[in-house]
């Protein structure tokens, strides 16, 4: 299988963070930046760090952008230049943009020229804490089309130390169990400590521990009725 390659553009906190990620799962990451301490920063985990200026096409065609899988722009602090940016890397022919967008304005203008997939961190962060304080018992959840998601949840203690054939998530709550992630003590450095782990691909039979927590696939309403049901 051929390296996947990805460029980000914008070394900021979101585009260092995608850039990381890329090249820990084992991509051929091209980060770009006209800060040189943004490409010193990650250096040493990327495979390749260029200063420049990303509205230059010149500049881009002589990274040979267009041969990139996708291209990640995540400039965060100048819209017109990841504007300019983008309109370049449609010009240039490459196959997948993905664009960084700060709210709704952002979002609409971008949808106008023609970018597909638009990322709103600001959003996402912003609906995971109301989330998250509407519901103390969610850790982290995934929005997804249609009014779905899938959620992590602490479990609830109407469900603890129940099996899942009496719980019967699908015909009781219509949602579904993807896994879960038990918590066991294990001794690390003569110390003992709190891990949490994937128990694999849960049966009818498994019993759901207090300390657990389930990740579970379904509709917002569903879930919060599950939760709200089970409290």
């Amino acid at each position: 299988m051929n390296q996947s390659r990805f460029a980000v553009i914008g070394l900021g906190q979101f585009g260092t963070s995608i850039a990381r990620e890329l090249s820990a799962r084992g991509a051929e990451v091209l980060a770009i930046d006209n800060n040189e301490f943004h490409i010193e920063a990650v250096s040493g985990e990327i495979a390749y760090g260029v200063t420049m200026d990303a509205t230059d096409a010149k500049a881009l065609k002589a990274q040979n952008i267009q041969d990139m899988d996708a291209v990640i722009v995540a400039i965060g602090e100048d819209f017109d230049a990841l504007l300019l940016c983008v309109v370049l890397l449609m010009e240039m022919g490459v196959p997948r943009i993905i664009a960084r967008a700060e709210g709704r304005h952002q979002r609409m203008i971008l949808e106008k020229i023609g970018v597909k997939e638009i990322l709103s961190p600001e959003d996402e962060i912003g609906r995971l804490v109301a989330e998250k304080l509407i519901n103390p018992n969610i850790i982290s959840y995934i929005p997804l089309p249609d009014d779905h998601e899938i959620v992590e949840i602490k479990t609830p203690p109407g469900i603890a130390n129940r099996s899942l054939g009496d719980i019967n998530l699908r015909n009781r709550y219509r949602l579904n169990l993807i896994t879960l992630k038990r918590e066991t003590v294990e001794e690390n450095k003569g110390e003992l400590v709190r891990e949490s782990h994937i128990i694999g691909v849960p049966t009818s039979d498994t019993v759901i521990l207090e300390t657990d927590t389930i990740i579970v696939f379904g509709t917002t309403r569903d879930i919060q009725r599950f939760i709200e049901i089970n409290q």
